[in-house]
């Protein structure tokens, strides 16, 4: 199949509308319509996106209390923490084939992202780091960090598709990384964290979230660019990427 992609940018959309466009391209990819997409995001409306699962029950009191902070809240079918969204962070969901024959490698796969994620930043004349942020929301070993502090986070999926008609026996799957990020560019880092403290202190998890070991793009900049600009050099930064060599850490 010859390379298919496509570059879908929304300065403003609802979290769900969101989630709704990336699992239509995944149904393209599962079409051999695409091999490659790139989705680009910013939420329209302060909501907090809840993990699956029994670990984090939207009750009505969480409900209730989240309404009463100013928050929506919305589900997302796979597991983590909960994470804030609202404007001032921009998203971005990376989806692309992996290589035929050849063995997902997470470590690979996160460190093939970070890099590309760094470009951007160097484009601006920032340094980061990737690791963990003790204290962070939603925290990983794969966060970018400004001196230290969380900037970006990261997640992963692999999904395992059925390829689209024609395909041969031995193509009959194949498997898709789901590669997401979400971009502090202007935010309050401690208004974005008080919906979380409160989803955590109501389900019954002691982890302590620290406003302080976040830092928002904005705050490392003298001019903010605006978020058709920033959304070009993410885009650039993805087109200028280098080939994903897999099996190397």
């Amino acid at each position: 199949m010859a390379t298919q992609k496509t570059i879908l940018r929304y300065p403003s959309l609802s979290v769900a509308s969101a989630f709704d466009k990336e699992q239509a391209l995944i149904r393209r990819i599962e079409q051999s319509e695409l091999n490659e997409a790139l989705l680009l995001w910013q939420p329209d409306a302060q909501t907090l996106v809840l993990p699956a699962g029994q670990k984090w029950p939207q009750t009505p009191e969480l409900r209730s209390a989240l309404s009463a902070l100013g928050w929506q809240i919305q589900s997302r079918r796979t597991g983590g923490a909960p994470v804030p969204q609202l404007p001032g962070v921009i998203n971005v969901s990376y989806l692309t084939v992996w290589p035929n024959n050849t063995p997902y490698h997470i470590q690979t796969a996160y460190q093939y992202f970070c890099t590309i994620l760094q470009s951007f930043f160097q484009q601006l004349g920032i340094a980061t780091t990737v690791g963990d942020t003790p204290g962070s929301y939603c925290d990983g070993d794969y966060n970018l960090n400004i001196d230290g502090k969380k900037v970006v986070g990261t997640a992963q999926r692999i999904l395992r598709l059925s390829a689209g008609a024609g395909m041969g026996a031995d193509d009959a799957k194949q498997t898709v990384m789901l590669a997401q990020a979400c971009l502090l560019i202007d935010a309050d880092c401690q208004h974005i964290v008080a919906p979380v403290s409160l989803c955590n202190q109501l389900c019954g998890h002691a982890d302590r979230i620290e406003a302080e070991v976040h830092t928002p793009l904005a705050a490392h900049l003298d001019e903010l660019p605006a978020t058709e600009q920033l959304f070009q050099l993410l885009t650039q930064a993805f087109m200028a990427r280098p080939p994903l060599v897999v099996g190397k850490v």
